[in-house]
């Protein structure tokens, strides 16, 4: 670890922290830094899924949780409705993340404020109002009420899967064709209904990784404060290649608040070490990044579940890292007596030319240093590691039996 991390990175990676000693002290950044992490362990994200009973509600909510919809925990799915009172399912592995199954909105006396009322319409972020064929005056209503409470709302047409699959079996059969056309009745149906400004995404329940879940995601993401769109991309699936170079860019944001934390708050003396540093946020800071980016035991046992393959066929081609559940104190100690020559010499230097003021902490200084280059380093293995599992599901998938 250690020789990939350049001169070039750091200073790109150090200009946050340069531009804000500019203005304060570095203990006054190291405070607001602290302030800064916990408020995003603290933040929660509620997702409201709604629309007309057998819709496909329940499955779109299990889909975004990364569960299937036979798993213990799931939220109900069958023919008929199933959510009669409005149910929260926290994410399994992001327990700040809530995406709420509500109850069908199809009934001859629905009244959106009331229906609204009932379920506790403020504690939610957004919504994402459900149709499996085409969206009605009720979904109009309901639209209309949540823009008036000035809540953000997005149109989701499921079940394209089965709609693709009926049309496949006729003549001249277009997959794009096809979903332009879906897309357009959809629109034209609300369009009647008086929303004609509304955009419709295109989702299979089955494979967020196809049609319009990326389109859905970005635009949910420009529409969330800086907190809770962290915590959203934390959550991300990991479908899609531009997924994982939000959840790299994520962590990267993260990084130096970590090293910062480290060399002003707790830093301990290290057996075998010359300096102090903070094993138990270097520890912590290695698991989150291989949880977030799903290398944790759970995950992967559930990627190996999906395709039906046993997990140890995942876990071989994880070279570089290490699953979350395998980041012991031991493990970080030997990193670290691996790390420690070369961050003593050239990133420290590097380090101290950008921000002098990191001298002026000595032992501190270094724990930031080598704080922020470990994980810098094992955030690179990660995402290679990462990329890998990605291929190996790709490839697994394809060799399961239809």
């Amino acid at each position: 670890m250690g020789n990939t991390i350049s001169q070039e990175i750091i200073e790109k990676e150090l200009a946050e922290l340069k531009t804000a000693l500019k203005e304060k002290s570095l203990l006054d950044v190291a405070v607001q830094v602290q302030q800064e992490l916990a408020l995003l362990e603290n933040t929660t994200l509620n997702i409201a899924i709604t629309g007309l009973s057998g819709t496909g509600k329940s499955s779109l909510v299990n889909a975004l949780r990364g569960v299937r919809d036979d798993e213990e925990g799931a939220a109900k799915t069958g023919p008929v409705e199933t959510t009669m009172e409005h149910v929260g399912y926290p994410h399994p592995a992001f327990s700040n993340v809530i995406v709420w199954d509500l109850p069908g909105t199809g009934t001859p006396e629905f009244k959106p404020d009331e229906y609204l009322e009932r379920v506790n319409f403020s504690q939610y972020d957004f919504f994402i109002i459900v149709s499996g064929d085409r969206f009605t005056v009720h979904d109009a209503d309901l639209a209309r009420e949540i823009r008036k409470r000035k809540r953000k709302f997005y149109f989701v047409r499921t079940k394209i899967d089965f709609s693709l699959d009926c049309e496949r079996r006729k003549q001249g059969f277009d997959e794009k064709a096809t979903l332009e056309k879906i897309r357009n009745y959809c629109c034209e149906n609300l369009r009647k209904t008086g929303e004609s400004s509304s955009k419709v995404f295109l989702i299979s329940n089955s494979n967020l990784g196809v049609h319009d879940f990326s389109l859905l995601q970005k635009a949910i993401e420009k529409d969330l404060d800086n907190l809770k769109r962290q915590v959203l991309i934390m959550a991300l699936p990991m479908y899609l290649k531009e997924v994982l170079e939000k959840k790299k860019a994520a962590m990267e944001s993260l990084i130096w608040k970590k090293a910062l934390k480290s060399s002003a708050f707790g830093a301990v003396p290290v057996p075998g070490l010359s300096f102090d540093c903070d094993l138990a946020i270097l520890e912590a800071a290695m698991k989150q990044i291989c949880h977030v980016f799903g290398l944790d035991e759970g995950s992967l046992q559930k990627f190996a579940k999906v395709i039906g393959k046993p997990v140890d066929e995942l876990k071989a081609v994880i070279k570089k890292s290490s699953q979350a559940g395998e980041i012991t104190t031991e493990f970080t100690i030997n990193i670290l007596l691996v790390t420690e020559p070369w961050a003593t010499l050239t990133v420290l230097k590097t380090a101290l030319a950008v921000i002098p003021v990191l001298g002026s902490l000595a032992g501190a200084g270094l724990s930031f240093v080598t704080t922020f280059c470990m994980l810098k380093s094992f955030l690179k293995d990660v995402v290679e590691d990462t990329e890998n599992v990605i291929a190996k599901v790709v490839e697994l998938s394809k060799k399961c039996p239809k």
